[in-house]
Formats: structure tokens, C-alpha cells, sequence
């Protein structure tokens, strides 16, 4: 174990922090500390995308989407602890300046300019940065992005004044301007001098081991510690309810956490991959996620958070788990060298609370892969459309022996204190005929099922109605006879065939 200062990259060299509080903000060390004023707090919870920036990681090999050795991912500075920077590149708005030094502007900002993309200009820099890492991506690999894409990058930015047309005008006029590419060399070079594996101790209270063996010893030896991924949750309760976290154990140094791959019939997804990797790879297997996946928060939040952060935190409104329950997940938990396995659904207890034993962590997520038979749905209801936390999320899959319903799964997040499955609604479909008179039988034992609440987001009325109305389009999209076509399901799919 090592105690020094934090290392990364930072305005063309590395820098070394050794003063700042270990949940000091990123965004509060840019502008209070290093000046980069650029960087503009919003709503300091991750939400408006004023403050995006974009950081820079060693590429694995093979790396989807990597840029000449080196990952370049958004998030909102104002979720980031400082000593999470460690080992990493840290690009700001800033930057974008010193990659054209013979020129006014960087092809983005340029774009910005011409296509009259800003207007009182606060929330700018975000709509910046997120443009630029598309355009180092689509660059690296070729292509131009859709409309569609581009507005999918953008869905964590937030806009009140210009509106989003213009912005998307800059999006595609970009990559019509003369090309600027990001010199990755230095920056790679940079990373790979300060490369530890070593457990990285910053300060009394902050600990990041860099392998699954110290983390379960660390875990052992400091129980009461809080463990941290991606901070996109945690850190809303430092900058929000002003909370003393105590010893932080962050898992976001470990490469075994991040692993994903398929074995023994099953896709293990490592409980410290991104939602973004996580997601993409349950959509490649299943398509019919992908609503579900490009609505999950947003591109900053996906990339700094992790799956089995969102289940470990165990939110009754946590997008995953509904899915998860049903492609009829486990969750692999270890302590120390022992290793347990449970049904995802048997790991919630009550509102908040799991059966994590003290010292143990989530070390995986088991998705078997389903045969072919299987349909898998998921839904998300909320009031509005993109970065939205969600009055309903709904996770479907159901298995057919000819019209009759061999295997089901109906699971629901927001109808309870936990994310639980219709155990009632279940037993009315399993074994019977898949036609509207099952399907109301089991629209009926939902209120078996669920006694939800009325809050900000949906009265309980609404609540029923909605999930029973789920149920109905589940049916619809799936029944053997007439099932609706796919312009009738997604919203963007009926954008583009009315445009027609």
C-alpha cells in the first residue's frame, strides 16, 4: 500500500494533488483551485450537464471505441471525488483551445459559433465537451454520427434558452470543418508513467486497491468502510445532504471488477463495469433493451457508474434490477475467499436495505443466457423523456410451448419499497393460454402485488393503471397472433416512418 499524493493528466502535464479533501469535487477543485473557470456548476447532482467534462483512460486491448491507446469518456465533474483521478487524463473546455493553437476555435466550438448554438452560454461548455468526445470517436472510427446519435450523446445537457436544433446543427456541421485530432501520444505516455499496482492510500480515510485479492482483504480489515464506484449516487450525499463519509473504499482501481464475458452458459457482467458497458453488452443479446439502455440517466452517469453499484445501492427507482429480475439474474457476492451466489431478487430485504454481510461486496451479476424462445421487454416511465428518474421501470420476459406460457417473469421497480416481481400477476399467466383473458387475470393480481406510493413523481392510481397497462403492451408486442410491428413500439421508429 502506497500513501501519496493524487497523479493525472491535466493541461499537458501530470499534476499532483495532495491538499484536497478526499470528497473534494472535481468541479470544485477546477474552478476554485486550478482556475479552469470553464467548467460551470448547475444543479451539482449530475442532472443539467453544465459541468461534463471528459476523462481519459489507458485502453484495454481490444477496447471498444478506444482512440489511438486511450478511452475517452464524459462525466459530471461535480459526481467525481478528486483522488478518483488518480492514474487518469482530465480534459476541459480549456483544452480544446491548445489542440488548434493557429486557430480561433476547435472544429466543435466553431460548429457551435456558425450554427448560432449558444445563446446565454452557461451550459455551453458541457454541450462542448460531450460534442468532442463524439467527435474523437466517430473520427477514430470513420463514420458520421445520426442526428439520432448525436442526440443520444446529448441527452445528459441540458439547454433552456437556445433549444436543441441549432446544437445538433453544430453537431453535424463539425465534422464538415477542417479536422483536429487529440495527440493522444504525450497523454498515453503520461498515463502509463504514472501506472501503479499497487494499492493506492490517499490520506487516513481513502483506499484503492488495484486487485479483487486486496480489495476482499482491505474489505475484511475495514468493514464499516464506504465502498465507491462510480459516485453518481454517493455523491449527491456529500453535495447534497453535506453527509461525513468516513474511510472510502473505491472499487474503481480494480480491472477484475470490470470484466465482462460469457461462461458456462452465462454472462457475467464484473459488478464494477460501467452501466455503458454493462448495457451495450445485455443489448447485443437482447435488442429489445435498447429503449430502455439509451434512457438509463445519461452518457456521464453511464460511464462513471456501475451495475452492481446500482444494485448494491438498492433503490426501489434503480433502472438495472427490474431487468436483471427478469432475465433471471443471480448476484455473486463475496468475503473474504468465500463466494455466494443468490437470486437477484432474494437480495432485497426492505427499502435500502440487502443481505450483504459485513465485510462482503458484489463482486458479479450471473445473466443466464436465455434460449431463443424467450422474449425479454423493458419499460421505462417517466416525465421526461431522457435523464429522467423513473416513475415506473418494468422488466419482462416470458417463454412460450406453443400459445401456452411455460415460464414468466414480471418484475417491477417503483410499485414498492424494493424492486420485487409480480409473484401473483405470474401465477395467473404459468401455464396458460398467452390471450387477453390471461393477460386480465394477471392485470387483476397486480394489486395483489403492489400497494404503491403516491409521491412527486406518480400517484399510486397512476402507478396501477400504468403497470397494467404495461402488461397490455407486453401482450400486444408478443402474442403469436397480430403482434404489433416494430414502428408501433418505439417512438423514434414512428418519428421516422411519419417523416416518410
Amino acid at each position: 500500500m502506497t500513501i501519496r499524493p493524487i497523479r493525472f493528466f491535466h493541461r499537458g502535464q501530470i499534476v499532483e494533488v495532495d491538499d484536497a479533501a478526499p470528497t473534494r469535487s472535481v468541479l470544485d477543485w477546477l474552478r476554485e483551485d486550478a482556475r479552469c473557470t470553464g467548467t460551470k456548476e448547475g444543479c451539482n447532482e449530475g442532472d443539467c450537464g453544465a459541468c461534463t467534462v471528459v476523462l481519459g483512460t489507458l485502453a484495454a486491448p481490444g477496447e471498444t471505441n478506444a482512440i489511438r491507446g486511450l478511452k475517452l469518456e464524459t462525466v459530471n465533474a461535480c459526481l467525481q471525488f478528486m483522488p478518483t483521478l488518480d492514474g487518469k487524463a482530465l480534459f476541459t473546455v480549456e483544452d480544446l483551445k491548445a489542440m488548434t493553437p493557429d486557430a480561433a476555435l476547435h472544429p466543435v466550438q466553431q460548429a457551435m459559433v456558425e450554427c448560432h448554438g449558444s445563446q446565454c452560454g452557461f451550459c455551453t461548455p458541457g454541450f462542448v465537451m460531450s460534442l468532442w468526445a463524439g467527435y474523437e470517436r466517430h473520427r477514430a472510427c470513420g463514420s458520421t454520427p445520426t442526428r439520432r446519435a448525436l442526440a443520444d450523446d446529448l441527452s445528459g445537457n441540458l439547454c433552456r434558452c437556445t433549444g436543441y436544433r441549432p446544437i445538433l446543427d453544430a453537431g453535424q456541421r463539425m465534422f464538415e470543418l477542417p479536422a483536429v485530432a487529440l495527440d493522444t501520444t504525450p497523454v498515453v505516455a503520461a498515463l502509463k508513467t504514472i501506472a501503479s499496482g499497487d494499492t493506492f492510500q490517499y490520506g487516513d480515510r481513502f483506499f484503492a486497491p488495484r486487485t479483487l485479492e486486496d480489495l476482499a482483504a482491505l474489505r475484511l480489515a475495514v468493514p464499516d468502510a464506504r465502498l465507491l464506484a462510480g459516485a453518481t449516487d454517493i455523491g449527491l450525499w456529500v453535495n447534497k445532504q453535506f453527509r461525513d463519509l468516513g474511510e472510502i473504499l473505491y472499487l474503481g482501481g480494480v480491472a477484475e471488477l470490470r470484466t465482462i464475458e460469457e461462461r458456462d452458459g452465462s454472462l457475467r457482467i464484473g459488478a464494477g463495469a460501467s452501466l455503458e458497458d454493462a448495457w451495450r453488452v445485455l443489448v447485443q443479446r437482447w435488442p429489445s433493451l435498447t429503449d430502455v439502455w439509451l434512457r438509463f440517466a445519461s452518457p456521464p452517469v453511464r460511464h462513471a457508474g456501475t451495475m452492481g453499484g446500482n444494485l448494491a445501492n438498492g433503490s426501489p427507482i434503480g433502472d438495472s434490477a427490474p431487468i436483471l429480475m427478469a432475465l433471471d439474474a443471480q448476484i455473486e457476492l463475496r468475503r473474504g475467499h468465500h463466494i455466494r451466489c443468490m437470486p437477484l431478487p432474494d437480495f432485497y430485504v426492505d427499502y435500502m436495505k440487502n443481505r450483504l454481510e459485513p465485510g462482503e461486496f458484489v463482486k458479479a451479476i450471473v445473466v443466464p443466457l436465455a434460449s431463443a424462445e424467450r422474449q425479454v421487454r423493458g419499460y421505462k416511465i417517466s416525465k421526461r423523456f431522457d435523464c429522467d428518474i423513473s416513475a415506473i421501470c418494468a422488466g419482462f420476459a416470458i417463454e412460450l410451448d406453443g400459445e401456452v406460457v411455460r415460464s414468466v417473469h414480471l418484475a417491477f421497480g417503483g410499485m414498492a419499497a424494493i424492486v420485487k416481481r409480480a409473484a401473483h400477476a405470474e401465477a395467473a399467466l404459468l401455464g396458460q393460454p398467452w390471450n387477453e383473458a390471461s393477460l386480465r387475470a394477471a392485470q387483476a393480481a397486480l394489486a395483489q402485488d403492489f400497494k404503491p406510493l403516491t409521491d412527486l413523481r406518480a400517484s399510486a392510481e397512476h402507478r396501477m393503471r400504468v403497470a397494467a397497462n404495461l402488461l397490455r403492451r407486453f401482450w400486444l408486442e408478443t402474442r403469436l397472433h397480430d403482434p404489433l410491428p416494430a414502428e408501433a413500439l418505439n417512438v423514434f421508429a414512428s418519428l421516422a416512418h411519419e417523416a416518410a
